[in-house]
C-alpha cells in the first residue's frame, strides 16, 4: 500500500494491514480500539503532524490509490481523492450523494462492483479504490434478535465488500473503523474474510516521539524534562495522544510547567477521562505496614511482591480472591498490596449496561486500557455479581455468560503474568464460578476475618482512634471488657472511632470516656448470623490454613 512500510516507519498495526493487503490475504479491515485518537502523520522531508486516524489511512496507507471515498452518518459520502475518476461513473455523475446508511452503502457497493467490472474488461483502466467507513458501529450495529431486515441487508452488503471476489480481488480496499468489535453486526465482525486489526493505545516509545514533537509546539509544560522526555512518556502511558495534547495546550496557555510530582495526578485524570467512568485509577499512598494484624497474610503477600520485583514469575500468582464478611477491609487490603508493590490499582466499575452489546464493548475498552498500562493490580469488587455466570441462564439475554467468558479468557492469559495481578473481592465466594477460582486465574484465596478476641477488638479500636488523636490505654480496661463487640470488623471499628471523636469534640469527654460512650449504644451493622455464615464461607475458600486464626478453624 505504502512505501513507508519498506522503511519501517509504520506502526505495528499499519504494517499488518499493509502485509495482508499486499500479499492478497485480505482487502477489508476492521480497525478497532483506539480509533478516535490522534496519530502522528509523517509528511515531506521527515516532517510530522498530529491528525486523525482516517487522515493517516488516506495519506500514508492509501497514498497510491486513485479514488478514496469516506462515509459516516454526519457527513455522508465524501470523495476524499480522485473526484474526476469518480465522476466517470455514470451513476455518480452530477448526482447528490446519499447520506442515509442503507442508500449510501448500496451506492458504494455498486461503485466498487463497477470499478471491478471495468478492471476485468479493460485492465488498462484499472482504478485503485478504497472506502473508509467511520463510526461503523453506528451504521451496522448488532441486531437484537436478528429481526431487523434493513440492518441485516446493509450488514450483508458490507460483508460482500470482503467476501465477493469480484470486489476483493480487484484492487479495492475497505476500512471499517469502530471502537469495539462488539459494536458491530456479527455478519460484519465475524466475517472470516475480514481482518480485525487492533489499534492500541500509544506505548511509551510512541509517547516519547509525540512529546518530542509537541515540545516544539508547547515548550513551557515540558521544559522541566528537556532531554528526558522518556520520564513523562513512561508516566503517562495509558492516556490517549489527544488528551495529552489537550493537557499541554492548556498548560502552555497558562504558562505552567509540569513537575515530576504532577505526573501521577495527571495520569489519573487523563486515564479516567479517556475510560469514560469505566475504571477508577488509584495510586495508593499506603502499604502493608498500614494493615492491622493479618500477619500470616502480610508475610505471604510480601513474598509475592518480592518475586514480582525480581521478575521471578514462575511462582507469581495470576490473581487473588479476597473473601470475608462485609466490612473486613478487603478493598483496603488491595490498596495496601498495591502500595507495597508501588503499582496503581485499576478498579473496574460501571461496565455493565442495559443496552445490547454495551457491556461487552465496555469490557473491550477496559482490556485495551489494561494492555497499554504498565504493571498494575486490577481490582474487581463484589466479584460474585460483576463477573457473570458460566451458564448464561440469568435472564439477561446471555450478557452474564458473555461477561464470564470474556473475563475468564482475560484472567487466564499467561502472557500477562507479571504485568497484571487480578484482585477479586467478595463476601460470597460461593457465588463466584468455580472455574474462575481455579489455579491459573485466581491462584491464592485469602480469607479476611473480624477480630477473634476482645483484646484484638480493643487494639483495633485503639489504633483507629490514635489516627484521630485519641490516645487510649495500651491494655484493655476491665471496665470496657464487656462492651467490646465480638467479631468486630474494621468497618464497624472505623465507625466507632468516628463517633468517639465526635463525642470527644462535642461533649468534651476524654478519649477513654468518649470510646466507652460510643460503645454503650453500639449496634452491629451486620447481624451476627450473617457474619458467622460469611466467616464459614471464607474459611472454606482459604488457600492456606495459616491464613485462618485458631478460633475459626
Amino acid at each position: 500500500m505504502s512505501s513507508a512500510a519498506v522503511s519501517g516507519m509504520l506502526p505495528a498495526w499499519a504494517r499488518e494491514v499493509t502485509d495482508l493487503y499486499e500479499s492478497g490475504a485480505s482487502a477489508q479491515f476492521i480497525l478497532h480500539g483506539n480509533v478516535s485518537d490522534s496519530v502522528l502523520i509523517p509528511g515531506a522531508e521527515n516532517s510530522l503532524r498530529i491528525g486523525s486516524l482516517d487522515a493517516y489511512i488516506r495519506e500514508v496507507l492509501l497514498a497510491r490509490f486513485d479514488v478514496v471515498l469516506s462515509y459516516d452518518l454526519g457527513n455522508g459520502i465524501r470523495v476524499e481523492r480522485g473526484g474526476d475518476r469518480f465522476a466517470e461513473w455514470p451513476a455518480g455523475k452530477d448526482r447528490t450523494l446519499p447520506s442515509a446508511p442503507r442508500e449510501a452503502i448500496h451506492l458504494l457497493t455498486h461503485y466498487l462492483r463497477f470499478c471491478a467490472n471495468v478492471a476485468r474488461l479493460h485492465p488498462e483502466r484499472l482504478t485503485r479504490v478504497a472506502v473508509i467507513v467511520r463510526n461503523a458501529g453506528l451504521i451496522a450495529p448488532p441486531s437484537p434478535g436478528g429481526a431487523d431486515y434493513e440492518l441485516n441487508a446493509m450488514a450483508s452488503q458490507l460483508r460482500d465488500w470482503a467476501s465477493d471476489p469480484m470486489i476483493s480481488e480487484q484492487h479495492c480496499a475497505t476500512f471499517l473503523l469502530a471502537e469495539n468489535l462488539n459494536d458491530l453486526h456479527p455478519l460484519v465482525s465475524q466475517n472470516p474474510h475480514t481482518s480485525r486489526i487492533l489499534v492500541p493505545l500509544p506505548d511509551t516509545d510512541t509517547l516519547q516521539r509525540v512529546l518530542s514533537h509537541l515540545s516544539g509546539l508547547y515548550p513551557k509544560p515540558l521544559s522541566a524534562f528537556a532531554g528526558q522526555l522518556a520520564i513523562p512518556a513512561a508516566a503517562l502511558t495509558g492516556a490517549t495522544l489527544h488528551s495529552i495534547e489537550t493537557l499541554l495546550q492548556r498548560r502552555q496557555h497558562h504558562g505552567q510547567e509540569m513537575a515530576l510530582s504532577d505526573l501521577v495526578v495527571l495520569k489519573k485524570e487523563l486515564v479516567e477521562k479517556d475510560a469514560q467512568g469505566l475504571i477508577e485509577f488509584i495510586k495508593p499512598d499506603r502499604t502493608l505496614d498500614d494493615l492491622y494484624g493479618q500477619d500470616a497474610i502480610k508475610a505471604w503477600l510480601r513474598q509475592d511482591i518480592e518475586l514480582w520485583r525480581q521478575g521471578d514469575l514462575a511462582a507469581l500468582p495470576m490473581g487473588y480472591l479476597f473473601c470475608g464478611p462485609v466490612g473486613t477491609g478487603k478493598t483496603f487490603m488491595v490498596e495496601c498490596l498495591a502500595g507495597e508493590a508501588d503499582v496503581p490499582v485499576v478498579k473496574m466499575k460501571n461496565f455493565r449496561d442495559k443496552w445490547v452489546g454495551s457491556t461487552e464493548s465496555n469490557l473491550e475498552k477496559i482490556f485495551r486500557l489494561l494492555d497499554a498500562l504498565g504493571r498494575c493490580i486490577v481490582f474487581v469488587d463484589e466479584a460474585d455479581q460483576s463477573l457473570g455466570r458460566r451458564s448464561g441462564d440469568s435472564g439477561d439475554s446471555g450478557v452474564s455468560g458473555r461477561v464470564y467468558g470474556m473475563m475468564a479468557e482475560r484472567m487466564s492469559d499467561s502472557r500477562k503474568r507479571g504485568r497484571i495481578l487480578w484482585a477479586l473481592a467478595t463476601s460470597r465466594p460461593d457465588l463466584v464460578e468455580v472455574d474462575l477460582k481455579r489455579p491459573g486465574r485466581v491462584d491464592v484465596k485469602i480469607p479476611i476475618f473480624p477480630t477473634a478476641t476482645l483484646e484484638e477488638g480493643y487494639a483495633l479500636i485503639r489504633a483507629l482512634c490514635k489516627r484521630r488523636g485519641l490516645a487510649l490505654d495500651p491494655v484493655l480496661p476491665e471496665s470496657m471488657r464487656e462492651r467490646i463487640p465480638d467479631l468486630l470488623t474494621p468497618g464497624a471499628a472505623e465507625a466507632l472511632s468516628v463517633k468517639a471523636y465526635r463525642l470527644h469534640r462535642t461533649r468534651s469527654l476524654d478519649a477513654q470516656a468518649a470510646v466507652e460512650a460510643a460503645l454503650a449504644d453500639y449496634q452491629p451493622p451486620v447481624s451476627m448470623d450473617v457474619i458467622q455464615d460469611q466467616i464459614e464461607l471464607a474459611v472454606a475458600e482459604a488457600t492456606d490454613l495459616s491464613f485462618v486464626p485458631d478460633r475459626f478453624r
